[in-house]
């Protein structure tokens, strides 16, 4: 009687298996693969043992810094991008099918327009699903990989995004200013601008997950002379430490006053992001951009810093929404620019976001 050769273990790599490849190259990191994928990290690495295992070599290099293809990784990385877009691609208009009309695939960083402007698509008879994600670069990767039709993304200045070719770009702001989120009861909170260095001797808590955030902040200590010691963790942990006097934030402009915690505006606005619209398809860009374009309006001119800026500066020159044609990533983009501070544009608003 032949002798058991124990189990297969993979036999011929799946959909999934190749999903889960890509996820780990797109990321760079077994923990932040399993993250996206909703698995746990010791099954991620199990999977890939095992198909490494069939496979016949190693797909990645791992280091303490992450994990990179090799040679053979590349290989079948090439091959398995395309058969997991397809795939993508048929159950989506399977699932169409199925539901008797369109749905529009939204990803999304942390955005105060973000409910505004899904609210406004369904308005348009264009049914939205939503993925959030605090990587700019994965929701890019996923456009261009066909698991989103688009994704509003923001990008901070001096850290370029990786923003693969075939994509289509729609600027809504080239540069966005970030302000500051202190405690309600903080000294510095007497002033209309805050000075980075007003804020050295405080804790800062910066989210290092999201791409460029700290690289960005970095640059604006350095500059700015000061070195204050800063925690890392998510942005809403970060707003739960400021209300309490624990911690001050960066946050966006949009952000809303609480009883317990205010909002400045940091003085000659030393850090700032570009705002983006991604998508494969001109149709599925020209399609959402108005609607997002509304919604950042809306949020814009209720949050109350962000209105005297714009109101102050906004008609001398600094960023504001802008209607630009649809352009490849890798062409420059030109702009025509709407100020946003005229009467009309007063009115109330509610969203959510980065505090």
């Amino acid at each position: 009687m032949p002798q058991a050769k124990g189990p297969l273990l993979v036999d011929e790599p799946s959909v999934r298996h190749l999903r889960a490849l890509c996820a780990i190259a797109d990321t760079g990191s077994l923990h932040r693969a399993a993250r996206q994928l909703g698995v746990a990290q010791p099954s991620l690495s199990t999977q890939l043992r095992r198909i490494e295992q069939e496979l016949g070599g190693a797909l990645f290099l791992r280091t303490r810094t992450g994990c990179r293809p090799t040679p053979l990784g590349r290989l079948v990385l090439s091959r398995a991008r395309p058969l997991v877009a397809e795939m993508r691609s048929l159950v989506t208009e399977a699932r169409s099918a199925a539901t008797g009309g369109p749905r529009l695939r939204v990803g999304s960083t942390a955005s105060r327009a973000l409910a505004g402007w899904l609210r406004r698509l369904r308005g348009d008879g264009r049914e939205p699903t939503l993925r959030m994600d605090v990587s700019a670069n994965t929701l890019l990767r996923m456009v261009a990989d066909g698991q989103l039709d688009v994704a509003f993304v923001h990008e901070v200045e001096g850290t370029p995004l990786h923003i693969p070719g075939e994509l289509r770009l729609r600027v809504l702001m080239e540069r966005e200013p970030q302000f500051v989120s202190l405690p309600a009861d903080h000294p510095a909170t007497a002033k209309t601008e805050v000075e980075v260095y007003d804020l050295a001797g405080d804790r800062w808590m910066i989210d290092p997950s999201v791409d460029g955030e700290w690289d960005g902040v970095r640059r604006m200590f350095r500059d700015a002379g000061v070195a204050p010691d800063v925690l890392h963790g998510d942005y809403h942990t970060a707003a739960a430490l400021v209300a309490i006097g624990e911690a001050v934030t960066v946050c966006q402009p949009t952000a809303l006053p609480r009883p317990d915690m205010a909002v400045r505006r940091l003085r000659g606005d030393p850090l700032g992001v570009r705002l983006l619209l991604a998508a494969r398809a001109d149709a599925d860009l020209n399609g959402a951009f108005p609607a997002l374009e509304e919604a950042y309006r809306e949020a814009a001119r209720n949050a109350p810093e962000y209105r005297k800026w714009l109101e102050r500066d906004g008609a001398g020159g600094p960023p504001v929404p802008a209607t630009a044609q649809p352009t490849a990533a890798v062409e420059p983009v030109v702009e025509t620019q709407t100020p946003m501070s005229q009467p009309s544009l007063r009115h109330t608003a509610t969203t959510a976001g980065r505090t």
